[in-house]
């Protein structure tokens, strides 16, 4: 590619009155051009002729340049072609090249002008290239077969038509698209049992841009906010850039703790659909606690109202929104997450007070989102595509979840827990005590395995190191089970070369006879990585049964067997429905299943004590 000496004139001003000569002038002009990347290796220069016309100098100046420039390797001349940008520049060689820049401030003047803001946070960076990964577990990441491309163009199509362009390209004042807003206000909102009028709706560049939105609105250096422990990063820099002060809610299994500790806050963030990071869903009676609690302190809540729609094992609550009564709730969502990345849209419903107010502000900065995107929505949603793209989000959703489920309750039941869900995409995971989940991440991705850490998301020092998170969005189904087995193989890795494997004591493993005699007719209690109650009660025919959950609506059955000092056991559905043998010990009542080198996989309770053996 030639470079225009016309185009590229500005670069090469001279200024006769300088001190420097002008052919020491074009020398530097054009190492700071190659220096910025503006001639990558292999760039055709102006010839001396054409640049000389340009800056109004004598060719002869500009040939000598040249000719210094090739002296020095920054420039080649190929034969009968011209002079070009030398291949040998490498970028190192270009940040030489800046260095020697004489007079060259490089914006510190700039700098000193800035209003300083809070040190990023630091936490988890998704590789950029994240879908070349076998099994990339990984929150927030859509495989390609998720995104509703067909439905999609249809919507986009149709917003290009001559009418519709004509109508969403006027100049309205910055007012949302009416069409969205009124597919969201009587479509969206009903199902998570929001009214709300028009002027009640503002529509946003995602989620983050109307969390922007309101700490420009709220937040200032006398505010008190709290937030979630665990919970945003994103939000603890946004609040604190304006001085607030931040207090930190501890969450549970219902979602954020409702006590005395919210007294004396302004602001109260809640994700109560789902959770951030944890993924619970907040109950009803926490819900209602939470708005009494607004009334009797005095404070707002922001709702993030987050995979509001993927409550697919459980029942729907409704939003803090629909039910508060007198206006202290800012609701704040999205269009579903498949569409975010490329569609960036999301919306607020507030009072109409604020909504006035952040629109205002949003006009400041921004100005409203795209109005082709929004009308393209409003047709996406007004066509039903919306719909049929979360059933299939669903029940990919859930299928891919209970596989996760199902794969870590069988290769690691001794070791992690769940946090308890009600559907989503993740589980927020809890390791054994000795794991360095940092560790663990960066010796997983060496296997092609990519999961996150939970440090980040925790504010306060005493943050626990043993916790991750695994995502189902990015790869199939199929994928999910070999990538536990995969992973599990790189903890038990590290907890060897962590610890002195001790040698297995083989005489306290139960012999044939012994396993016969307390096995049979024998009934055995514990709890799955999820937190449920699970029963295997073993007839004394070899078959089995089992049942999980609080209500034992999770039934199975199966047989086992004792075949060489081992104790063999096969479900149905199951543990994947394989046939898996295991040596066992008994300590008063607690049962181990131990693998050859004598770990232990997976333990239980014995219902009746009498039964059992000391060792």
């Amino acid at each position: 590619m030639t470079s225009s000496a016309i185009s590229y004139a500005p670069l090469f001003r001279v200024d006769p009155g300088l001190s420097l000569s002008l052919q020491e002038q074009i020398r530097r002009r054009v190492m700071e051009a190659i220096a910025a990347d503006l001639f990558p290796a292999g760039r055709k220069l102006p010839s001396s002729r054409k640049l000389a016309a340009v800056l109004g100098v004598s060719r002869n100046t500009v040939f000598l340049a040249y000719q210094q420039l090739i002296a020095e390797g920054h420039l080649e001349a190929r034969q009968r072609s011209g002079i070009y940008v030398a291949e040998a520049t490498a970028p190192d060689r270009r940040m030489s090249l800046i260095a020697g820049r004489e007079g060259v401030d490089d914006g510190a003047e700039a700098t000193r002008f800035l209003r300083g803001v809070r040190p990023p946070t630091l936490g988890y960076k998704c590789p950029p290239d994240w879908q070349k990964y076998r099994f990339p577990f990984i929150e927030g990441r859509y495989d390609k077969t998720l995104f509703p491309i067909a439905e999609w163009r249809e919507s986009s199509r149709l917003a290009l038509a001559v009418n519709e362009v004509e109508d969403w390209s006027i100049d309205n004042g910055e007012v949302d698209d009416p069409a969205l807003i009124e597919e969201i206000r009587t479509k969206l909102l009903p199902r998570r049992g929001i009214r709300a009028r028009s002027d009640e709706l503002l529509i946003t560049v995602g989620e983050q841009q109307a969390f922007f939105l309101v700490a420009q609105l709220f937040a200032n250096s006398e505010a008190r906010i709290a937030l979630e422990e665990p919970g945003l990063p994103d939000l603890r820099e946004l609040f604190g850039m304006y001085g607030a002060r931040l207090h930190h809610q501890p969450v549970d299994d219902e979602g954020l703790v409702v006590d005395e500790r919210l007294r004396g806050n302004d602001i109260v963030y809640v994700s109560p659909s789902r959770q951030r990071p944890t993924g619970v869903t907040m109950s009803m009676q926490r819900r209602e606690a939470l708005l009494a609690e607004a009334a009797k302190q005095d404070f707002l809540i922001l709702e993030d109202d987050f995979e509001c729609e993927m409550n697919y094992l459980g029942d729907a609550v409704p939003a803090l929104r629909s039910l508060d009564e007198h206006g202290r709730v800012i609701y704040v969502a999205s269009l579903s997450k498949v569409l975010a990345p490329g569609v960036r849209l999301g919306f607020m419903a507030a009072p109409a007070a604020v909504i006035n107010e952040a629109r205002r502000l949003r006009d400041l900065t921004t100005r409203r989102p795209s109005p082709n995107n929004q009308r393209a929505a409003a047709f996406f949603l007004s066509l039903g595509h919306y719909d049929a793209m979360l059933r299939r989000l669903r029940q990919v959703s859930e299928e891919r979840l209970i596989a996760l489920r199902d794969a870590l309750n069988h290769y690691r039941p001794s070791s992690i827990a769940i946090a308890p869900v009600e559907g989503g995409t993740t589980y927020w995971v809890r390791g054994p005590e000795n794991l360095d989940a940092s560790t663990l991440v960066q010796a997983a991705e060496a296997r092609g395995i990519l999961i996150e850490p939970a440090e980040a998301w925790f504010a306060l020092p005493d943050r626990p190191k043993n916790m991750f998170r695994l995502g189902v969005t990015g790869l199939p189904v199929s994928e999910i089970r070999p990538g536990i087995k995969a992973l599990s193989e790189v903890m038990r890795e590290l907890d060897q070369a962590g610890h002195a494997q001790p040698s297995p004591v083989r005489s306290d493993w139960l012999s044939e006879p012994e396993l016969r005699a307390q096995m049979t007719e024998a009934t055995l209690l514990y709890n799955t990585v999820y937190g449920e109650p699970c029963t295997i009660e073993l007839n004394a025919d070899g078959s089995m049964s089992g049942r999980a959950g609080y209500g034992g609506e999770d039934q199975d059955s199966g047989r086992w067997w004792i075949e060489n000092d081992k104790w063999y056991r096969q479900w149905r559905n199951w543990a994947f429905g394989e046939a898996l043998g295991f040596h066992i010990r008994i300590a008063g009542d607690r049962l181990s299943w131990l693998d050859d080198e004598g770990h232990v996989v997976d333990s239980a309770v014995l219902s009746d004590p009498s039964r059992s053996v000391t060792s």
